[in-house]
C-alpha cells in the first residue's frame, strides 16, 4: 500500500491579508494529477483542514472539489481534525463521506474505531486522533490520571491504539495533530497559537504502530524513519520561505514500513526577502526576477521613506510586509527620562525628540523655524507646549 501523507491545508487562511485559496487550488491540482502516476492508495490529512471553525462557503466549496477529484482517482482518504478545524462541523457528515471512501474523523471517541483499508498483504487500520484537549479529555476518560496535558491525553489515546491493534492484528497508521518534542526548529510565526504553554509529546509515545502520520508543524520533519510531520502544502509565512512543500509517499509491504520518500508539489508563488534602502531595492536590476514573488522587504534608509510601500509595490505587486531597519542607529547613553528633559526649552525638547525618532537626523533651519513659529503661536495663546 501506498499512502500520500499530508496535513494542515489550512483552506480560507490568509496570507498577510491576500487570499491564499487560488494558490491552494495550484497545489490540490497538482497532487490529484500525481496521484496515479505515483500510484497512490490512500491519501491522509492529519488536521488542520480549515484555517477556522467557521469556514467560509468558498473554504468549503474547495475542500468538496479536492476530495472529489481525489476520489476521481481510485484514491481513498482519511482526515482528521485539528486545532483550528470544528471538528463538530468537519465530522457533520462523516457517514455520508464514508460511503464515498472519505474517512472523516474527529471524535475522540472514535480512536479506538480504526478506517480499515485492504491491500494484497491483508488490512491496513488507519487510527485518527483528532486535536485533543485535555480539559476536555478529563470529563471523556475520567479514570486517566493524570490528565493536565495534551502529552497526557495522548499517552492515553495510544493506549487505547494499542489495546485494540493488539486484537486486530495487522499494520497500522497513526493520524495525530499534535507537538511532537524535537520540532521546535520547524515552528514559525504562521503557527499563532502553537506556542504559550502547548506542552511537547514524546517520540516513544508513538511507538508501536507501523506508521505515523503527524500534523500541527508547518515544516518537513523526520522525528524518527516511522514517525513524520508533512507540513503545509503553501508557505504561511515568510520564515517557511526555503521549506519544500508537498507530502510524504509512505510504502507498506507485508511486514509494515517500508520506506518513505518526499513528493514536491509546486509552490505557485515563492517568497522573497529584500534588504536595502529604497533607492536600491526601486532601481536594482537583479531584483526584476522577484516580481510575482511574495516580497517582505526590510528598507535600511536612516530614516523611514514616505510612502514606501505604494512605491515597493509598484515594482513588486505582491508586496506583503515592510520593516524599517536603519543602517546607523543611534546609541543609547542609559540616560533617564528626567535627564533628558531637565533644563531644555520647549523647542530644545521637541528638536531632541524628532532626532532620536529619525534615528539621530536633527532638525535642520527650516524646521526649527517653523517649530519655533508654531510654540511662539500657542504661548501666545496661554497655552503651555
Amino acid at each position: 500500500m501506498r499512502i500520500l501523507h499530508t496535513s494542515d491545508w489550512h483552506i480560507g487562511r490568509t496570507f498577510h491579508g491576500w487570499s491564499t485559496l487560488d494558490a491552494l487550488r495550484t497545489v490540490f491540482d497538482a497532487m490529484i494529477a500525481t496521484m496515479r502516476d505515483s500510484q497512490v492508495d490512500v491519501v491522509v490529512v492529519s488536521g488542520d483542514v480549515f484555517d477556522s471553525s467557521t469556514p467560509s462557503s468558498e473554504a468549503v466549496t474547495m475542500l468538496d472539489e479536492v476530495l472529489l477529484g481525489l476520489r476521481q482517482t481510485g484514491v481513498q482518504v482519511v482526515v482528521s481534525s485539528g486545532n483550528h478545524d470544528s471538528a463538530a462541523r468537519l465530522g457533520a457528515k462523516a457517514a455520508f463521506a464514508a460511503a464515498a471512501g472519505v474517512f472523516v474523523r474527529t471524535r475522540a471517541e472514535e480512536i479506538a474505531e480504526p478506517v480499515t483499508i485492504r491491500d494484497a498483504h491483508g488490512p491496513v487500520h488507519f487510527y485518527a486522533i483528532p486535536f485533543l484537549d485535555p480539559a476536555s479529555m478529563r470529563s471523556l476518560w475520567p479514570e486517566t490520571e493524570p490528565m493536565r496535558s495534551q502529552a497526557d491525553a495522548l499517552r492515553h489515546a495510544m493506549k487505547l491504539v494499542r489495546t485494540d491493534l493488539a486484537e486486530r492484528g495487522g499494520r497500522s497508521v497513526v493520524l495525530a495533530h499534535t507537538f511532537v518534542q524535537g520540532a521546535e526548529d520547524e515552528i514559525y510565526d504562521s503557527q499563532r497559537d502553537i506556542l504559550g504553554g502547548l506542552d511537547k509529546v514524546a517520540v516513544p509515545v508513538f511507538r508501536g504502530v507501523d506508521y505515523t502520520a503527524l500534523g500541527h508543524v508547518h515544516g518537513r520533519m523526520t522525528l524518527d524513519k516511522q514517525i513524520r510531520y508533512a507540513g503545509a502544502p503553501l508557505h504561511y509565512s515568510f520564515a517557511e520561505a526555503r521549506k519544500p512543500r508537498g507530502g510524504w509517499l509512505v510504502d507498506l509491504d507485508a511486514h509494515g514500513f517500508a520506506g518513505a520518500q518526499w513528493l514536491d508539489l509546486p509552490v505557485p508563488r515563492p517568497l522573497a526577502e529584500l534588504r536595502g534602502t529604497l533607492e536600491q531595492l526601486l532601481s536594482d536590476p537583479g531584483y526584476q526576477k522577484m516580481h510575482d514573488s511574495w516580497v517582505s522587504a526590510v528598507l535600511t534608509d536612516d530614516e523611514q521613506p514616505i510612502g514606501a510601500m505604494r512605491k515597493l509595490q509598484g515594482r513588486f505587486p505582491y508586496c506583503a510586509l515592510l520593516r524599517h531597519e536603519p543602517a546607523h542607529r543611534t546609541g543609547d547613553d542609559g540616560a533617564s527620562y528626567a535627564d533628558l528633559v531637565r533644563g531644555k526649552t520647549d523647542l530644545e525638547l521637541i528638536g531632541a525628540f524628532l532626532t532620536r525618532v529619525r534615528n539621530g537626523i536633527a532638525t535642520d533651519d527650516a524646521e526649527a523655524e517653523l517649530l519655533r513659529e508654531v510654540i511662539t503661536g500657542y504661548e501666545d495663546r496661554d497655552v503651555r507646549v
